[in-house]
């Protein structure tokens, strides 16, 4: 993405089609809370807030009809993504009852199509580059795009057995990619908690993009849950030599990363810690909070107190079996240790 101003431009002149206006007043609603109160109820800053709600009003002007205060929907259903409940102070302001989940659906299956916009793998041959650069110069794997994930959410309707995980927990599962600074290029699907991450991919359809070599001959790292694959670089299961051992190394800081975006994702947006809603309606609350995240850190809003404390406990799957592994991509990734991770290469690097 670019710079925050660009994007607003550019977006506003795809939304609003043939130079509408987005009426002044109703950027206002805001202004009745001080900075301090608005990060506390949004986990936003003004700036961004202002930003987000003028892109929603105007979507949701163009797509919805509805009665409604459009100010009262997006500020119900921010303040939930942000605290996973109403404060009483916004419900007050808007004579609204506790139960507003009618208004968060309608919001977040409007709001998810801004994914289109502020979700986005890297197209142009440089970006793919300053990816990959950034990557090797970080670990020392070299030509990696993203950084491959699942994305487990804990929910309350945990009756089905498909639901549970391999931690125990009921959850539903999103196929996630990020960047190294934790931008989410990629987000897939809504799938019962004990699917496999192989399975994720193999349905997946940027993961079929990215095997078919769309984006180029670039890799992304994935878990040891993934099968190492074409174009899905996963860590050595049994590693025997050093140069092994490196790259699991470099790998496993990858990987933290992966860790560190779920973390800040969920502990900014809290209703991801605990979703209450029917299945089926779950992707659209999960990729607005996605495209919310990576606004966030366009504007460079800090995270609420006490991320460093929160546990985000995601299941941690069994690496695959070794006749599941492509003969091809292990001869890849073998010879990628071999030059990158070797005795030689790390001494070098050291000279």
């Amino acid at each position: 993405m670019s710079d925050p101003l660009a994007v607003w431009f550019a977006v506003q002149s795809e939304l609003l089609g043939h130079g509408e206006e987005v009426n002044s007043e109703s950027r206002s609603c805001f202004d009745y809370y001080d900075d301090d109160i608005l990060f506390e109820l949004f986990h936003l800053t003004r700036p961004c807030i202002e930003f987000v709600a003028d892109m929603m009003r105007v979507r949701m002007k163009k797509f919805l009809l509805t009665p409604r205060s459009l100010d009262a929907m997006i500020m119900v259903t921010l303040n939930f993504y942000a605290r996973g409940s109403y404060s009483p102070s916004i419900l007050k302001r808007f004579n609204l009852k506790t139960d507003c989940e009618d208004i968060v659906v309608t919001v977040s299956e409007v709001a998810a199509g801004l994914s289109d916009q502020f979700i986005s793998f890297p197209q142009s041959q440089k970006a793919k580059i300053d990816i990959a650069q950034m990557v090797e110069d970080f670990c020392g794997i070299p030509d990696v795009l993203g950084l491959l994930t699942p994305a487990h959410f804990r929910i309350t309707d945990g009756t089905r057995e498909l639901c549970i995980n391999s931690l125990g927990y009921a959850s539903v599962v999103s196929q996630m990619i990020c960047d190294l600074d934790g931008n989410i290029l990629s987000v897939e699907q809504c799938c019962a908690g004990s699917t496999r991450e192989r399975d994720l991919w193999g349905t997946s359809v940027r993961g079929r993009e990215i095997e078919e070599e769309l984006y180029g001959r670039y890799w992304v790292v994935g878990g040891q849950g993934y099968n190492l694959s074409k174009r899905v670089l996963t860590p050595v299961c049994a590693p025997k030599t050093s140069a092994d051992r490196n790259f699991n190394t470099a790998h496993a800081k990858l990987y933290k990363k992966t860790q560190h975006m779920l973390r800040s994702l969920k502990w900014r947006f809290r209703c991801l810690t605990q979703l209450c809603f029917a299945q089926h309606k779950l992707m659209n609350i999960i990729k607005t909070c996605c495209v919310l995240h990576n606004i966030a850190k366009k504007f460079s809003v800090p995270m609420p107190h006490g991320e460093e404390t929160f546990q985000d406990l995601q299941p941690n799957n069994l690496c695959a079996e070794w006749r599941d592994i492509c003969p091809d991509a292990a001869r890849e990734r073998h010879q990628l240790i071999l030059h990158y991770f070797s005795a030689t290469k790390c001494q070098e690097e050291q000279e």
